[in-house]
Order: C-alpha cells, then structure tokens, then sequence
C-alpha cells in the first residue's frame, strides 16, 4: 500500500513515538477494506511501539481504524483512507496519541483540556480539499488532550450514503453531537471560541488593552505579511490583525507563477508567511474580522467584530478580497447546498453527477478541467462573448469531451428543490432566449470582491467597486492610513504584486512615523540607524 520512500519517511517519524498506541481497524471483505487492511499492516510493521487490532463484527463504519492508547483516553476514528492532503494529519494523530507534543501554544492546550462537556466531532472531508487537514488535526488533537472530546474524520467520497443523506455538498463539514457545526477551514482556536463562549470576550478585552501600535496592519495576507515583516526589520512596534493568516492563499492549490518558486500549494505558502512573520517581534493577533476603522487626532482607531479595539499610530489596511457572488436568485439559498466556490474542496463530492462552472477567465476554465476528471459532465457559461483564459487553458478545456462551452450567458436564477440545487437558468444575451440547465452543483469562479465593507463609513476613499483609492505611495485619502493588496486600486491582484505593495506600504508608514512631530522612541532610534548607514 505505502511505496518504499514513504515507509522511510514515516518510519522516521514514528521513532518519535515514547508511548504504545493500538490501532483498531474496523474492516469488512469490500476492497477498500482490503485496501486499508494493507495500508495498516505497513504502519504497524514499521514501529515496536504500534499494535494493529483488527476487528470485524463492531458497529463502527467500515473501513474504519481508531488510533488510541492502551487502557483507552482518547477517541479519534478515521473512516476511509486518510490519503492526499490528509495523510498529514494520520501521522500527526500517530504521533500525538503516542506522546510526540502538540505544537500548539501553551494556553490553547489548557482551554482544550478544561472543556468539561461532552463533545462528538464528525467531520466530512475530501482528499484533494487543502482546507479539511487544519479542521481534522484540530479536532484530532482535542480528542488527544481531552477525554470529553472524540472525533471521527470521514472520507465522503467512500461514504457517499451519509453525505446524500445529510446533505453535505461542501468540505469540510463539521457535525457537533449530531448537529452542523460548520463549514469550512477552521482553526483549533476557532473552533475552541464556539465551544468555550467566554473566550471570545476574554481575548478581546486582553487585546483592547494593548498601547498603541507605531504600525497596526489590519490582514493577514501576502501583502499584510510583507508589511509585518517590512515593520518589524525597521525596529518599531508591529502588530497584525487578521481573520485568519494567509488570506486567499489558503484558498490556492497550486502556485506556479511566484518567483523562484517553481511550484508551491497555497497551505505551505501561508504557513512559510507566517513562520517567517513570527521570526520577527511582530504581535499577530489571529481570529479577528475588522468591523470599523475611526481617525483620532492621536492616530487611528480600528474596531473588531469580536469587541476588541486595537489602536495604531499608522495603519496599513491589507484585508484583501472574496469570491464574487453572482447576486441571482437562489444563490445564497442553496450556498454549500450545490453553490460552491473551491472546486479543488467540493469536486469530489460531485462525482459522477452534472455541474456548471460560472466564469471564463483563468480560474473558471482550471476549475472545468479539474472537475472534468470527477464529474459526469461540466457546463462552463462565460458571460462575455468569449472566455477570458489563457489560450493554453482554452485548448485543454475543448479537448474535454464531457465539457459543453456556453458564452453570452447570463446566469439569471439558481433553482432547488428546498435542501439542495437542482438547476440553473441562464439569458442567451445574443438571442434574449431563456434556458435551464438541469445539474446538482454550481461552481463559482467570477473574480474577486475587496474586503472593505467595514471601511464605508470610515472617511477612506473608494470606488464605486469598493477599492481602496491609493496612490503610487500606497497612501489613501486618510493621512496615516495606507492600503497594499488585492483590496487596493493597483492592477494585477498577484501574490508577487501584494507582497511588493505590502513592502511599501511598510516602507510609506514608516516615512510618515518619522516626519510626524512626535514619532516614537522607536521610530527616531530606527530613523538615526537609517541616516547613520546611509
């Protein structure tokens, strides 16, 4: 099941074990059973500290396997194989369940081990989704820490019944002791602030408390990483902000187009951003979602949905942009119900069944080729009277056989059944004829939509399509706020061209810090080192 340099890999990593665990497999004569069965064997056999326990008359689903310990502790089930983006997270289990430590901060593992209520975690997953490891190693290591906690992590596409039957049509889905959780990547600390409903409070009253920051960055992005980074070299006091730490990037499956960087996945580039961010004294404060920003004689004030209020003597707003939605009828409706926005996440979920693709350009065209290899059939529909996609993407989309090709289409309704999408009506713009495509997903792929609702009212400039007015300073129209970014007027939302932006958005604050007329201890030690070696 495992080749040879994959058993060397993970044999290297099992040696980290300092404790027994068991393996309990629950198994039957399917194939997939088999399949794990070998899988299993491979592991056990490559550590003295791993006992396989198989098992066949159980209520578990099969194919199933528990990793616990001897004499019991921890309840953490995987259902299906744990492959693709997922076998990290079964080697972490490995390794946690058998003593390796959690990398988690100090405080966090406190809170998980003081829930006191029962908790049952099931979470749908697919192998190709790059969102569903954080939500599944999250829940696994609360399962390991807390006995209250179990956790079972479900492959939907090798369980197809339960996901028709509850109507998953978007990974990862999380069920909390029989009821939807959530949807989508969730970090552990996320996921602690809906179970542990003080700490939402307690966090924003510890931040609200904070002096004011010489350079406050609201996102956590490629552009809100470079500026942190940018900040921090110059010696003045750094903080971010962000709802969640790499932005879009998360979102990214593949990167083909940074610099240097033949190839990447947007998970390993957001967590080398952060890494590289937290090398330096920079204060990130993660899990909070701008609400307002208010100019105050003394600097800038930003207000967060979670009740904290951070202040900062420059600001660099860097909170990106979200998919476009098409505003049609049904579409907020039967949203994760057959409306779906990350065809590398849901794909699998639509395996063997009919799906439109809304969007021409590259995005739409890339979401149809890789959908193509699931699905039954894709109907691409381009608004315009041609696609916007490379021509290299073109050619491979019309080689497709099950790929149809509809432009001067304007979506005008998604339809439904009341649970989920049963079809899509679109305008001939050419002919003015209506049509209805009969299908069960939609996939979205029609651009990007600035982040800045929470800036309306705030004094900043921008246009009529919400993005930040900066000039070739990154400067908006509020003196000691700057913008960098996908949220920004700048042409081209690249990850190359919101890390240059973010760099001088930085470099921008720190010029305004110095030609204030009381700029910090900081700022002036920073600017004299400036002049000194220059």
């Amino acid at each position: 099941m495992l080749d040879a340099n994959l058993k060397t890999q993970l044999k290297s990593y099992l040696e980290r074990l300092t404790q027994p665990i068991e393996i309990v497999a629950s198994l039957d004569d399917s194939d997939p059973s088999k399949e794990m069965q070998a899988m299993l064997q491979d592991i056990a056999a490559l550590s003295d500290r791993i006992t396989l326990v198989e098992r066949r008359d159980d209520n578990q689903r099969k194919p199933s396997f528990a990793i616990a310990r001897p004499g019991g502790g921890v309840d953490l089930r995987f259902a299906g194989l744990p492959m693709g983006h997922e076998f990290t997270s079964l080697v972490l289990a490995l390794l946690q369940v058998g003593g390796y430590p959690s990398k988690a901060a100090a405080e966090v593992i406190e809170q998980v081990r003081n829930l006191d209520s029962k908790l049952h975690f099931e979470t749908y997953f697919s192998q190709s989704c790059q969102n569903c490891p954080d939500v599944v190693q999250a829940l696994n290591l609360m399962s390991v820490l807390n006995p209250n906690v179990s956790h079972v992590a479900i492959d939907g596409a090798a369980f197809q019944s339960e996901v028709e039957a509850r109507q998953i049509m978007a990974v990862p889905t999380v069920f909390l002791n029989g009821e939807q959780f959530g949807q989508g990547r969730m970090t552990l600390e996320e996921i602690l602030a809906k179970v542990d409903t003080g700490s939402v409070a307690r966090e924003a009253e510890k931040l609200s408390a904070k002096e004011a920051f010489d350079v406050l960055i609201v996102g956590g992005g490629p552009a809100g990483a470079a500026a942190a980074i940018y900040s921090a070299r110059k010696g003045i006091r750094t903080g971010l902000a962000a709802e969640r730490f790499g932005g879009q990037v998360l979102d990214t499956l593949s990167i083909e187009n940074f610099v240097s960087v033949k190839e990447t996945e947007g998970p390993k580039m957001a967590a080398a951003l952060e890494e590289h961010v937290k090398s330096y004294d920079v204060d990130v404060m993660d899990r909070q979602r701008a609400e307002s920003l208010v100019a105050k004689p003394d600097g800038v004030e930003v207000r967060f949905t979670s009740g904290a209020v951070l202040k900062g003597k420059t600001v660099i707003i860097a909170t990106g942009a979200r998919w476009r939605d098409m505003n049609v009828p049904g579409e907020q409706e039967y949203r994760t119900k057959g409306v779906t926005y990350c065809p590398h996440c849901d794909g699998p979920l639509f395996k063997g069944k009919r799906v439109a693709v809304i969007g021409g350009g590259n995005s739409g065209v890339e979401a149809a080729i890789d959908l193509a290899g699931v699905v039954a059939h894709v109907t691409l529909l381009e608004f315009a009277p041609e696609l916007k996609a490379d021509a290299v993407l073109q050619r491979k989309l019309r080689s497709l056989p099950n790929v149809d090709v509809i432009v001067n289409a304007q979506t005008t309704e998604v339809s439904g059944d009341g649970s989920k999408v049963n079809g899509l009506v679109y305008k001939d713009r050419a002919g003015g004829a209506v049509h209805k495509l009969e299908l069960e997903g939609i996939f979205v792929q029609i651009g990007l939509l600035p982040n800045t609702d929470w800036l309306k009212d705030s004094g900043v400039e921008l246009t009529r399509y919400g993005e930040v007015v900066v000039n070739a300073r990154c400067e908006t129209s509020l003196p000691g706020v700057f913008a960098a970014g996908d949220v920004t007027t700048v042409p081209y939302k690249q990850i190359i061209i919101a890390m240059g932006e973010g760099s001088k958005a930085s470099l921008s604050a720190f010029d305004h810090l110095i030609r204030t007329s009381a700029p910090a201890d900081g700022v002036q030690s920073a600017a004299k080192a400036e002049v000194a070696t220059a």
